[in-house]
């Protein structure tokens, strides 16, 4: 069954959340954060499944310009995911009150994580889980966004992501894909965030990924201030936990499970 959409407003601007699972005075929040074509609505029911398996309370929101949210203004800056994680992420947290959190992020939603992780205080965060996240740019991921751009153009794409955006697809296909193939994107970076993050982490990719190598991986291990638990999933390419549902369910049920042995 589909969960209600609620909203939240922050810094003016509304946007869409969902929440599954019952709030505990025990337990962390699972903030999840979505990919770069994503929304709250395209995690589907994993949230619903994660919250279920580790107890928690799940906390699912569409950035400015995605899904149900207030749409943005295009086109979005290079540092649009530095300016989400150290400038709206942490007021979201504290509008929807939040006063403990695991965050999940995939794709563009875990480069976000890694940057609120080591850029901010990070004050109510216990731990951080990245699928495919991304901490510099590859030529592997200019040759897919411009593969998917000519899609979008000439195939139904538009049509299937107009069912989670609304009124927001142009929005949020174009200020994703038009923002990485900027020729001043080559030099995004993140890698200076990475020694700040203090929490335990869990890093998860698909070894098929067409959109990163796993160069990426070994960058946040390698950098990481905490350490870092690595999962490479053969036979899965850039969504894990559609492709490898049960495998990604079960590492991050795991890792949240002894957080919450640690902590509590």
């Amino acid at each position: 069954m589909a969960q209600k959409s609620e909203y939240l407003t922050v810094r003016g601007t509304r946007l869409e959340i969902i929440r599954h699972g019952h709030s505990l005075n025990d337990s962390p929040t699972l903030v999840f954060l979505h990919e770069g074509l994503g929304s709250a609505a395209l995690w589907r029911d994993f949230p619903a499944k994660l919250a279920a398996a580790t107890q928690c309370s799940a906390l699912v929101y569409s950035r400015s310009g995605y899904g149900q949210s207030d749409p943005c203004p295009l086109p979005r800056p290079i540092r649009f995911m530095h300016n989400e994680a150290l400038e709206i992420l942490p007021d979201l947290l504290e509008v929807a009150d939040v006063r403990d959190c695991i965050l999940i992020g995939h794709s563009d939603g875990g480069s976000i994580a890694l940057i609120y992780a080591g850029g901010t205080p990070a004050i109510p965060l216990r731990g951080l889980i990245t699928e495919a996240a991304h901490v510099f740019c590859e030529d592997i991921t200019v040759h897919s966004i411009e593969k998917i751009g000519e899609i979008y153009k000439k195939g139904d794409l538009r049509r299937k992501l107009e069912k989670y955006h609304g009124a927001n697809t142009d929005c949020a296909f174009l200020g994703w894909n038009e923002t990485w193939l900027h020729p001043d994107f080559r030099n995004w970076n993140l890698e200076e965030y990475l020694p700040g993050i203090k929490v335990p982490l869990l890093v998860i990719q698909g070894a098929d990924d067409p959109y990163g190598t796993p160069a990426q991986v070994q960058a946040i291990a390698r950098q990481t201030g905490a350490g870092a638990e690595v999962l490479m999933l053969t036979d899965c390419g850039h969504c894990p936990h559609q492709e490898q549902e049960a495998a990604t369910l079960e590492a991050m049920t795991r890792f949240v499970r002894s957080l919450r042995s640690e902590i509590y």
